[in-house]
């Protein structure tokens, strides 16, 4: 498992933003607008914050991955609105990498 199923997903996201409504979920809520689409990541982070707190013991971690899933997905359908991509995101990633979060933070500060 690896960044091929991020690649997969997001070219399957692609082709349905322009499919009819009916046709599939992610056409929905291409359909309905990005209001839409951000209410559902809005949706997904709290149920992933209710299902990593209620499994504050660690014997549920399957919710946990399971509404994560949702939340990346979710934003995901978000980046393709606006014609990014996850490699767009690993990229980020990759250039934050190795630096410290302080130092990250400041240096965004700075450049506001």
């Amino acid at each position: 498992m690896n960044k091929d199923i991020l690649d997969e997903i997001a070219t399957v996201i692609e082709a349905r933003k322009t499919a009819s409504a009916d046709s599939s979920y992610v056409a929905s809520l291409y359909a309905k607008g990005l209001n839409t689409i951000l209410k559902k990541i809005a949706e997904e982070a709290g149920e992933t914050i209710i299902a990593a707190k209620d499994n504050e013991s660690g014997n549920q971690k399957a919710q946990i991955v399971y509404e994560t899933a949702d939340l990346w997905f979710h934003s995901m359908v978000m980046l393709a609105h606006f014609d990014l991509s996850p490699t767009d995101v690993l990229e980020e990633l990759q250039r934050r990498f190795g630096t410290s979060g302080i130092v990250e933070k400041a240096a965004r500060k700075g450049s506001k």
